[in-house]
């Protein structure tokens, strides 16, 4: 039977096929659908090649971005960048160039036919599991699909520089999370400089990590390049009880700071420097607020850059995690196809340590992890305890599913439940290609089904090359939207730098683009203003400081009034007090020159912040809620889409509570009923049988001469019970049967009551309503009004474009 969209398209549960009758060995009718509440106590995919492992977790990822959940992907083969190979039109001439070279000449068809016979086969797979071409467009709506690729300018580039600035205050002021942290930018880093560093006995190890916590607990940022010149002379004079040149001398540390600033300088490492920064918010939404599924392809890292990198990651998600609020319903999704080398079961890699925090603590803030692998002999199963879904295919040796067995009674252990070893081992020799069997802590029992046919298709791993092709366009698109180039004027000279007016302070903004090749570098003259703003609005519980950096550029005619025209400043933006070498000046404009008049800017900024820079909440008055002051637009639906998540699974367990004592009356009735009708039938076939013995006696004694009045009378009287009886049953089946129907009402109003909820708390049908709060004007606070002096680079062509990414 093929599934109708209706019986599968419900927000909150994921459709991962039907359910399998391994002894039969067929497919049931039954659907296999998984509440996405249970994602938060995360899942693992383990299965061998060939047992459609991949099939199965890029099924489960689609089914995320549908329902809008957000996820981070780790690729590490380039199997999970055909989640962008969705076609909703099924035409041939979209499958064709996926297609694997030669792979028609094989089969002894040409590319166009064999085109065509893929499109047809994979038309005819989706539409046997009742999926239409409308699914995929709703696919492709739902969620924004990226390919990031570090190192590498194949995909959309990220860098980790940012990765080393100072963690959110939610973190410095936790200990144990605060080590973590610094513990694991040290690991990682020397890993990438493939430093072996055991964090307890390493030199080089805790000498970065002393300078990351001295440097983090004091607010500053640490970028690559910096942390050099740290090494050299580091902010701090003892380590322990040795003083500095006792624990590692000036040589030893030089020659630290030496093997960190090789790998800078070299051309292979210049492209860990381009790209946006690593920002987990940035991966998980776009900046209007729509899910993304973030792919993170590795494939073309060596080992010590993949375990950099993915340690990198795990701290950031993990700084991440404990920004955001508890919640029991699922945020947004963590995935890591082939974890093995990762999470060890002896060994001690710098990703292991965060991967185990995020399995202990990340289902308390809705971040579900799910693992997969091929070799689950290499895991670590007692952390793998803390995994509450296992998704089981075909397993290649019995060390494996020793190891499957043993993960699976710990995570029983913990939950408290019975686990039947020789069940589950016995049902796990029995499966095939295609069939999983699941075992969920939430669930009564394991269950056996076979996966849907997945949305995407499946072209086996991409190369560089299809990467490229896939990325092209979204490139362009961000190279155009940030190349805010414009013509310089020939009367703009650069030269040394200005000397700035006596009793103003001057700094520097840090570049954080790299300059193309043949630019002329240059700094351009501006005012920066700080201030803090303190808005409150008792109606929506805000009582909230916030910090203010205004710059206005200054290289072009001074408007009046100064701060019309300025830009806010990026938090995170770098500024020093001395200029980067290279750099020519632009002239400073007279009204630059007399300090009187920053003082006047200075008044003049605390009007303008007043004016100018009000707090807009949102609110949703279907769920009283504000989102968190400061959210954008699209950080509000995020927030809020989060609320109506929970309220949707909050109001389901109650409505499911509020049937289940319905149908638990209607099961008792059942029960009763069924007892009468087998009572009937056991009364009918006693008078039954009644009533042919004294029938066969009244013909016997009839044969035999005697009186039979009486006993015709008596045989009469037994045929007339057992018909009173047969009726008896008619009515008790039809009474039970009746009930079922009873029963079977209530489950589809519960059903249609569920669906309800789901449309009532989907975000799209959500109404976000804006209010403006002012800054209270007598608690502004106004900071001197700086000279600031912002990067630019200049090409032959006279063409300016900043050196920092506002």
């Amino acid at each position: 039977m093929i599934p109708s969209a209706d019986a599968f398209e419900k927000l909150g549960a994921f459709y991962l096929g039907r359910q399998y009758d391994l002894k039969a060995g067929k497919l049931l009718d039954e659907l296999q659908m998984y509440d996405s509440k249970d994602l938060c106590t995360h899942a693992m995919c383990v299965g061998m090649t060939g047992s459609g492992k991949t099939g199965l977790c890029l099924s489960l990822l689609e089914e995320a971005a549908i329902d809008g959940i957000p996820a981070i992907c780790i690729d590490p083969k380039g199997d999970l960048a055909n989640l962008l190979l969705t076609f909703p039109d099924l035409k041939p001439k979209d499958f064709a160039k996926w297609l694997e070279p030669g792979e028609a000449a094989r089969k002894g068809l040409s590319d166009k036919e064999y085109a065509e016979q893929t499109a047809k086969k994979w038309k005819a797979g989706l539409a046997s599991w009742g999926q239409a071409p409308e699914r995929i467009a709703n696919l492709k709506e739902a969620a924004d699909f990226a390919i990031y690729t570090p190192g590498s300018q194949a995909g959309l580039p990220l860098t980790v520089l940012k990765s080393f600035d100072a963690p959110p205050p939610e973190l410095l002021s936790n200990g144990e999370a605060m080590r973590d942290r610094v513990s694991g930018a040290a690991s990682g880093l020397l890993t990438l400089l493939g430093i072996d560093a055991d964090p307890l006995m390493s030199r080089e190890h805790i000498l970065l990590s002393s300078i990351f916590d001295h440097c983090w607990k004091k607010g500053e940022n640490v970028s690559v390049g910096s942390l050099i010149g740290l090494i050299q002379s580091p902010p701090i004079q003892r380590v322990g009880v040795l003083d500095l040149d006792s624990f590692m001398s000036t040589a030893d540390r030089g020659k630290l700071a030496m093997q960190l600033n090789n790998l800078l300088a070299s051309p292979a490492f210049a492209s860990w420097l381009e790209g946006e920064p690593l920002s987990i918010p940035r991966l998980l939404h776009t900046p209007e607020g729509k899910p993304r599924i973030s792919i993170l392809s590795i494939a073309h890292l060596n080992d010590s850059e993949r375990m950099f990198f993915v340690t990198i990651l795990l701290n950031e998600l993990l700084a991440w995690m404990r920004t955001q609020s508890g919640t029991s319903s699922l945020r947004s999704l963590f995935y890591m196809d082939e974890v093995y080398g990762y999470f060890p079961p002896v060994a001690n890699p710098p990703s292991k340590q965060p991967m185990l925090t995020l399995l202990k603590q990340a289902r308390a803030f809705g971040l579900g992890m799910v693992l997969a692998t091929q070799n689950p002999v290499d895991l670590d199963y007692k952390g793998l305890s803390n995994i509450g879904t296992w998704f089981l295919g075909r397993l290649q040796t019995e060390r494996d599913k020793a190891r499957v067995l043993d993960g699976l009674e710990g995570a029983a252990i913990q939950t408290g439940q019975a686990f039947d070893k020789a069940q589950m081992e016995q049902l796990l020799a029995a499966l095939g290609s295609r069939v999983f069997l699941m075992n969920n802590v939430h669930d009564d029992g394991p269950t056996v089904f076979q996966t849907r046919w997945a949305m995407s298709f499946l072209a086996g791993p991409l190369a560089r090359n299809q990467i490229v092709d896939l990325m092209a366009e979204r490139k362009a698109a961000m190279e155009a939207a940030v190349d805010a180039t414009e013509k310089v004027s020939d009367k703009e000279k650069a030269s040394a730098k200005p000397i700035a007016p006596s009793g103003v302070s001057e700094q520097f903004i840090v570049p954080n683009r790299p300059p193309a090749a043949e630019t002329k570098l240059v700094y351009r003259p501006a005012l920066l203003g700080e201030g803090s703003m303190h808005f409150v609005r008792s109606s929506a519980s805000l009582d909230h400081w916030v910090d203010a950096k205004i710059l206005k550029p200054c290289h072009s005619p001074i408007s009046d009034p100064i701060w019309e025209g300025s830009l806010p400043l990026n938090p995170d933006i770098e500024l020093a007090d001395q200029p980067e070498e290279g750099f020519e000046f632009y002239e400073l404009p007279p009204e630059l020159c007399s300090s009187s008049n920053y003082k006047s800017w200075a008044k003049q900024l605390k009007d303008y912040l007043y004016r100018h820079h009000p707090m807009t909440l949102f609110n949703c008055p279907e769920l009283d809620v504000y989102a968190p002051p400061g959210s954008s637009e699209g950080e509000a639906r995020i927030a809020m889409k989060q609320a109506a998540h929970e309220a949707r699974d909050l109001e389901t367990e109650k409505l499911r509570n509020k049937y289940a004592s319905k149908l638990r009356t209607v099961e008792g009735k059942i029960r009763t009923a069924e007892d009468r009708v087998a009572r009937e039938k056991d009364q009918f076939k006693q008078a039954s049988v009644s009533s042919l013995v004294s029938f066969g006696s009244t013909i016997l004694n009839a044969f035999l001469g005697n009186k039979i009045s009486r006993r015709t009378s008596t045989t009469v009287r037994g045929a007339t019970r057992a018909a009173a009886q047969h009726g008896d049953i008619a009515r008790a089946e039809k009474a039970a049967e009746q009930l079922r129907l009873d029963y079977e009402a209530l489950e589809v109003e519960l059903r249609e009551d569920i669906d309800a909820l789901g449309s009532t708390y989907d975000i799209q049908n959500l109404e976000l309503e804006t209010v403006i709060v002012a800054p209270r004007k007598g608690d502004l606070k106004i900071s001197e009004v700086q000279l600031a002096w912002a990067p630019w680079q200049i090409d032959a062509h006279g063409m300016a474009q900043p050196l920092f990414e506002n």
